[in-house]
């Protein structure tokens, strides 16, 4: 009996320490700005689209909600916009497109950020993991152009 008990807490064990390595994983899912085009441009404010590619180290498939995000020129709100859901493949990449309205003009050199914070659902279990993500140089034109 205490041979099968034993048994058991190293398979949970086993289970917990997977578990938590995946999430940590899953924690690290980089982004990169594939591309983003002007929709449309009035007195104050532009529309973009934007398309972004996700790369996913973990063993996990993750399912990731509507995700919303704010674009930052040196620390200040010059942004905000919502990707669609998307599901990233274990190892794998995926792109998914969204939008968003940029409502402030931001100086040429600028510091860009991109932050917010994505729901992933595995399984009957759900956890947000909050991303920060800085465009090169390159990326950054697309965010401060007027064009």
């Amino acid at each position: 009996m205490a041979k099968k008990a034993a048994i058991i807490v190293v398979i949970m064990l086993v289970i917990v320490v997977f578990g938590y390595v995946q999430y940590e994983s899953a924690s690290q899912i980089s982004a990169k700005i594939i591309q983003s085009k002007l929709l449309e441009k009035f007195d104050n404010r532009t529309f973009h689209s934007l398309d972004i590619e996700f790369n996913n180290p973990s063993f996990l498939v993750l399912t990731a909600g509507k995700t919303d995000f704010t674009i930052y020129a040196d620390d200040e709100t010059i942004g905000k916009g919502t990707l669609e859901p998307f599901t990233i493949p274990a190892l794998g990449k995926v792109s998914t497109n969204g939008t968003w309205e940029k409502y402030q003009s931001a100086p040429d050199n600028s510091q860009i950020k991109i932050a917010g914070q994505t729901k992933y659902q595995i399984a009957v279990i759900s956890f947000d993991v909050p991303f920060i993500y800085y465009p090169t140089k390159d990326q950054t034109r697309d965010f401060i152009s007027e064009t």
